[in-house]
């Protein structure tokens, strides 16, 4: 059974020090590019067996892969095998499972073509990460040893904290999408109101309960009926 990481460990105060200005790098990122690579690149600071790290994102009905913040040109070679394959660690981290770990993919019976196709590349361990994020995503912090068992259990422990701030920083990152996308509706909105209110002579709740008759009567949502009106140009589309 895994033990806490306690100080008497010498490499303890570092990792604590080292999440904590992680989790302080992560809020502060301006992007999400920039606090996944912070969260990468201390995979391969703080796990000693560590070779490279990624995050892997699964999203839409397609269920396409894409690779975050890869440290080299290794892990998305990985993703891209368990893509074709349709197996792998990190696909099972993804789906669900919190912690997977491989210490010897020579020998590993559960993926058997990643497995050839890893161990042809030089990976040999590897530990996969679910991240907690949006329900619609699946994602997974992923790390590649090229030794085998290149992982222990304080690198498990280590790596679950670091999964914690990969996913917040994609909350976040979701979070300001959402935000930045609610204000640029707002502000076409807006647009089109004053359009209306400029063209009928109406208030601005006269001219938006008219664009929400209008969103109705079209079956349109009302900030994409908005955009089209203010790209027309006139809020009837009249000459």
């Amino acid at each position: 059974m895994s033990s806490p990481i306690r100080s008497a460990d010498p490499r303890g105060p570092n990792v604590a020090t080292a999440l904590a200005s992680l989790a302080e790098g992560v809020s502060a990122a301006h992007s999400a590019d920039e606090a996944l690579g912070a969260v990468t690149a201390a995979v391969v600071e703080l796990l000693d067996g560590a070779d490279s790290a990624d995050i892997l994102i699964i999203a839409g009905r397609k269920k396409t892969f894409r690779s975050y913040a890869a440290t080299s040109a290794l892990p998305r070679e990985m993703d891209d095998l368990q893509e074709q394959v349709g197996e792998g660690p990190c696909i099972d981290a993804a789906g669900g499972t919190t912690l997977v770990r491989a210490d010897d993919l020579n020998t590993e019976t559960r993926w058997p073509e990643f497995c050839r196709g890893a161990t042809d590349a030089g990976v040999t361990s590897m530990l996969s990460f679910k991240l907690y994020t949006a329900p619609n995503v699946r994602a997974a912090l992923n790390v590649f040893g090229k030794a085998a068992d290149a992982f222990d259990d304080r690198d498990e422990e280590v790596g679950l904290m670091l999964a914690t701030n990969a996913a917040v920083a994609l909350h976040m990152a979701n979070s300001r999408e959402q935000f930045e996308s609610a204000l640029a509706s707002r502000d076409i909105i807006g647009q089109a109101k004053g359009m209306i209110m400029e063209r009928f002579r109406v208030d601005a709740v006269q001219a938006f309960n008219l664009l929400v008759k209008l969103s109705q009567d079209s079956n349109t949502p009302v900030a994409k009926l908005s955009a089209q009106l203010v790209e027309l140009g006139s809020p009837t589309g009249d000459e």
